[in-house]
């Protein structure tokens, strides 16, 4: 059965991430997430990758964490994910604990989808070199990794480095909640299978016009590097919202689809997830 979920920027005048999540599981979706930036810088040195001016609620977004929250409280059974989180951009060691933190409150169903950016000035008001970001996002995702499974974590990089040290909560989930990797074919496949435990790819990008066409290839791409392709889970961002194209994805071994719902309230995105109920009825009956 194919999973579906929705992603919003919740910002102060679109729906509340409560009243979203309850509207969600209400109708019978999986997951609901929530992107991140920090702040938009004036200056950019690097274009949006979607094209035109940056939309406004990119500028508004609030904190992920805080509001994934807000929407594990307000529901049962919705699972939480951040769609995604700028790694390169957070302090691990606190960010491991968020992670821990929401995946207790929630009691299990934190998603930790992440990615590396792309807006440049943003990262290095971060103190995070463009460059680099990459291997830096590598380091700290396995550096929480060890926070999250040992009593005694510790991680040696060449961008982080601390000695033995103990932090808590634990995460629920075991080993850790799942880390999801997002970005464009072929660089975050490559990502996804080092270290993820599943993959984010878009629908269609510049490289290609749909992400089911590049699946089989991402299914050698792992079992080439010696990793079991069923052991990384896949999510289909933003795709077509057609039938035969959910039944090709769930053929294909996509777990989940996440549509994107506007920054808006409820009387506008009401009729936009009713939509898209119907569109699930017909995937799995």
């Amino acid at each position: 059965m194919l999973a579906f979920g929705a992603s919003m920027f919740f910002t102060d005048y679109s729906m509340a991430p409560g009243e979203l999540g309850r509207a969600l599981e209400e109708r019978g979706f999986e997951s609901v997430w929530a992107p991140e930036h920090s702040h938009i810088p004036v200056s950019r040195k690097t274009k949006f990758p979607g094209g035109g001016d940056l939309p406004k609620r990119y500028y508004d977004a609030m904190d992920p964490f805080v509001t994934l929250t807000a929407a594990a409280v307000a529901t049962k059974t919705l699972k939480v994910g951040t769609g995604v989180c700028l790694v390169a951009q957070r302090d691990p060691i606190q960010t491991a604990k968020l992670v821990a933190s929401i995946d207790q409150v929630s009691g299990g169903r934190f998603l930790f989808g992440i990615g590396n950016g792309w807006n440049q000035d943003e990262m290095e008001n971060h103190g995070t070199v463009y460059e680099t970001r990459h291997k830096l996002a590598r380091e700290r995702v396995e550096a929480m990794k060890e926070i999250w499974t040992k009593s005694k974590a510790e991680y040696h990089g060449e961008m982080v480095n601390f000695d033995p040290m103990m932090a808590w909560p634990k995460p629920v989930q075991k080993p850790h909640p799942p880390v999801i990797v997002g970005g464009a074919f072929p660089y975050s496949a490559r990502r996804a299978i080092r270290y993820g435990d599943g993959w984010i790819p878009q629908a269609s990008r510049g490289s290609y016009s749909e992400i089911a066409d590049m699946i089989p290839r991402f299914r050698e791409m792992a079992h080439e590097a010696g990793r079991d392709p069923k052991s990384i889970e896949i999510t289909v961002w933003f795709p077509k919202q057609e039938a035969d194209l959910m039944k090709r994805y769930e053929d294909l071994g996509v777990s989940r689809v996440v549509f994107n719902l506007e920054s808006d309230k409820a009387d506008k995105n009401l009729p936009v997830m009713d939509k898209w109920a119907e569109l699930m009825r017909q995937v799995n009956g």
